[in-house]
């Protein structure tokens, strides 16, 4: 639908898709440019005042108005309006979209297109560091909730002028500006294709949630598989680092995540951190971390296994300091002490940062101590599993830690059930579960481990010096399938 020469139609079109004097926060002045009659239209909070009020001041300026009548509204644009982003259109769900997202419409009579005057603002907090992903050296920037800030974050480290931002809308109803990063010499041509026409076909009302509802669209999960598919980040450096080495990144308007495409399993086990210490420093701690997957996933269940079925063993380890209770009582235990921990992370991670230290730590000397006192719990199952949850702290990525927390859960489970045979069968069900986790196109993700990069796989697993980090060329990681 296009618009009308007749200036009051095009109005009366703007006040029958646009709640003009019902919604307090959509604002219009009928203007005169000359003896040229006009319209404009914006929303109050997305327009910088100070710029409009120039424009119009300029606009209504008897010398800058000398002609009584506008025969060429481009020519007079350019000529009266000094503001650099001006653009025509005479599309209706165009403008309809632009205004609603930011920029304000001027209709001018005698013309079947407006000006659409790109001089927005929107409400944002500050650029601080992002306090899931913080680092003890580094940059204290983080990405914000305004998609064109980060993509500014973006280009200041990265002046590539192969550097592009393809923006795309996702949403009927929501209208979410969705643009994918990439470097137009280093990229997937095949995963970038991909990844645009699958945004472009998305049947969805709205981005509840941001950036984790599109990742939800684009890899949908079962509910077998816990693990995360697709690595998010708040950090510009970190982005950045991947749009090096060939990845894609998606920026979604109104949220600070950005997503790193293809996903991998070895992805979420790095770290900012480990970056800005030496080279075999930060190769200690990736080691670090990495043994803290098997400790977190394992240790429990093998401590219910040994010490619940096989007291013997248990007692010649010196698992426990006292005599067995019974497979029911330690079963009980492990479980209930699990699901303390989990309650005391859950509640530090949601209360106020004036209260989440001290909360945390009253709570595990109380309910510790009175526990053990109580004989609701051993001191045994209140130690391993506070070693299994600083392990499971230890892990760079807290999605990846959630979903190991849940295979641990279940090995407990079936181990509580089964004994041997109950963990064995348990341990390949995850096995199966982490092999049957999606990803975007089916690319691998066990990559570098399959198929084999030898290289790739020592620079994820290890803290190797900046010159040979990068490599000269995008990563093989074979085709994908759809």
């Amino acid at each position: 639908m296009t618009l009308s020469t007749n200036l009051n139609e095009n109005i009366n079109v703007l006040k029958k898709k646009l709640p003009i004097g019902t919604s307090f926060d959509l604002i219009t002045r009928n203007l005169y440019l000359g003896k040229t009659p006009a319209y404009w239209i914006g929303v109050n909070g997305f327009c910088r005042t100070e710029v409009l009020q120039q424009i119009f001041s300029d606009l209504q300026n008897p010398l800058y108005t000398m002609d009584n009548q506008i025969e060429d509204l481009m020519h007079f644009a350019a000529a009266k309006i000094g503001f650099a982003q001006v653009e025509a259109c005479n599309d209706w769900d165009m403008l309809l979209r632009n205004v609603l997202s930011g920029p304000s419409l001027l209709f001018v009579e005698g013309f079947d297109y407006a000006l659409i005057i790109d001089a927005r603002t929107y409400p944002t907090r500050g650029i601080a560091e992002p306090d899931a992903e913080p680092v003890t050296r580094g940059a204290r920037d983080g990405f914000v909730e305004t998609m064109l800030f980060n993509a500014n974050l973006i280009r200041r480290r990265v002046r590539s002028n192969q550097l592009t931002f393809a923006i795309h809308t996702v949403g009927t109803m929501s209208r979410t500006d969705v643009a994918i990063a990439y470097l137009a010499d280093n990229v997937n041509r095949e995963l970038l294709s991909s990844l645009s026409e699958k945004l472009d076909n998305l049947k969805i009302s709205s981005l509840t949630m941001g950036a984790k509802s599109l990742e939800e669209l684009l890899v949908p999960h079962k509910w077998w598989s816990p693990l995360p598919s697709v690595q998010f980040t708040e950090r510009p450096e970190v982005a950045c680092s991947y749009l090096m080495e060939g990845h894609i990144l998606v920026l979604v308007d109104n949220s600070p995540l950005v997503m790193i495409f293809p996903g991998t399993i070895f992805q979420f086990t790095q770290s900012a951190e480990d970056y800005y210490k030496a080279p075999m420093v930060g190769s200690y701690f990736k080691l670090v971390r990495l043994a803290c997957i098997p400790v977190s996933l394992f240790l429990m269940p093998l401590f219910l296994l040994i010490s619940a079925w096989f007291p013997n063993l248990a007692l010649k380890w010196q698992l426990l300091s006292t005599k067995p209770q019974g497979p029911l009582y330690l079963i009980f235990y492990v479980l209930a002490v699990e699901f303390i921990l989990d309650l005391f992370k859950y509640s530090a991670s949601t209360s106020s940062g004036r209260f989440s230290g001290a909360l945390s730590i009253v709570s595990g000397l109380l309910i510790g101590d009175i526990a053990v006192s109580l004989n609701w719990a051993t001191t045994e199952v209140l130690f391993y599993g506070a070693i299994s949850l600083l392990a499971n702290l230890s892990i760079s990525s807290q999605e990846f830690a959630d979903g190991l927390r849940v295979y641990r859960i279940f090995l407990l489970i079936a181990t509580a059930i089964g004994g041997l045979p109950g963990f064995l069968t348990g341990l390949l069900l995850c096995m199966v579960s982490v092999y049957a986790t999606p990803t975007f196109g089916g690319l691998s993700y066990f990559w570098p481990l399959y198929p084999w990069n030898g290289k790739a796989l020592k620079t994820l697993l290890l803290r190797r010096p900046t010159a040979s980090a990068q490599p000269s060329t995008t990563w093989d990681r074979g085709h994908l399938h759809q």
